[in-house]
């Protein structure tokens, strides 16, 4: 696969276009601040009553209804739910946008599983930058950007690639790599990842892990602290190095157990489980109980994260909280969705949807 960056994407990004943001959480915020210091002309599209939008207006830019925004747009780029997407797409986006324009999503999902069909007369391509919008803004800052996976799912103009392309550039993207792939890939990849390893796999390693040290007598706070605190200092190894970077960089001791002891953790029956959750995503028995619990509000997830809270590493943590993250208690941040690890809008935040009014992006993983 070639890994294109801004040496491949000649010229000022979208010069002379206009991109309607509609939505202004973690993502959307990121994408319309990036466009604009990146010389896009950006227009965000909020309901009156949006709770973001003074938090939009306070950076200057340009804020309507998000039927307004999309009259004139060259590029709509929906940063709404995904479960908004099926109603909100077809009601208040395509009677507004001109023939020819581009749908541009943050994530494959509402494509793939969602049960949106591409309307007929635009272009549908997807820029998917592989973090959360606060590292997304950070990096572009900084100088450098988060990489991206860019698709086309329709081209109607013959210049979709093209206009997702200058899209990503103008992310900030193209400073360190752009992957080009499909809907459908990104989608399932996304998924899987965040099931079977950076979400569902690696809380439940941690779990476990203090739950044995707990169950044999040691401190429950030096297991909290071994278990869950160190992980971030192997991570930041992994994440710069790589795994055989990290290798390098470890006690030889710390070396030795992993590469000895880590196949008595993850083994055949890990490796069975994570063959069954991928099949679960690419056939879509996943999406539609995702769908199924946003129809019925949301209640079985409620549930599932209220017992998950009530577990003693939880109680652990908010003992820990100034020692182990810097806080002075535990718990969620206050107001607002969580970004998830692969920093697409799918989904609503534990609890039920965040859609319209307020149209914020809510990246749970």
């Amino acid at each position: 696969m070639r890994i294109l960056n801004d040496n491949d994407l000649v010229g000022k990004p979208l010069a002379g276009k206009t991109v309607a943001v509609l939505g202004y959480g973690n993502q959307g915020e990121a994408h319309a601040l990036n466009l604009r210091d990146s010389g896009v002309r950006v227009v965000v599209g909020l309901r009156a009553e949006s709770l973001s939008r003074p938090k939009a207006e306070a950076e200057g830019l340009a804020v309507v209804a998000p039927e307004e925004a999309c009259v004139g747009a060259d590029v709509v780029a929906l940063m709404v739910p995904d479960e908004a997407m099926p109603t909100f797409v077809p009601t208040v986006v395509v009677p507004n946008v001109r023939p020819g324009a581009a749908l541009l999503f943050a994530h494959g999902f509402p494509i793939r599983f969602g049960g949106l069909e591409p309307p007929e007369g635009l272009d549908v391509v997807m820029v998917a930058p592989m973090g959360p919008g606060l590292r997304l803004r950070e990096l572009y800052l900084e100088g450098s950007g988060l990489p991206a996976a860019v698709a086309v799912e329709q081209d109607v103009t013959k210049r979709a690639r093209h206009a997702a392309l200058m899209y990503a550039k103008a992310l900030g993207s193209g400073r360190v790599g752009i992957f080009e792939t499909t809907f459908s890939d990104e989608t399932e990849i996304d998924l899987f990842s965040e099931q079977a390893v950076l979400t569902g796999g690696v809380t439940r390693l941690i779990q476990a892990g203090y739950d044995t040290l707990v169950e044999a007598g040691y401190e429950p706070a030096l297991a909290y602290m071994e278990c869950l605190y160190e992980l971030e200092l192997t991570v930041n190894l992994i994440r710069r190095y790589g795994i055989r970077g990290m290798r390098e960089r470890i006690s030889r001791t710390a070396l030795l157990g992993d590469l000895t002891r880590g196949d008595l953790v993850i083994g055949p029956e890990s490796r069975e489980g994570m063959r069954t959750i991928l099949a679960q995503v690419r056939d879509g028995t996943f999406a539609r109980e995702l769908l199924e619990d946003e129809r019925a509000g949301g209640e079985r997830l409620r549930r599932l994260v209220e017992e998950a809270e009530a577990l003693p590493i939880e109680e652990e943590g908010k003992r820990l909280a100034s020692v182990a993250h810097g806080e002075r208690g535990g718990g969620r941040p206050a107001g607002g969705s969580g970004d998830g690890p692969a920093g697409g809008a799918e989904g609503a935040p534990a609890g039920g949807s965040a859609g319209p009014p307020d149209l914020d992006d809510s990246e749970s993983p």
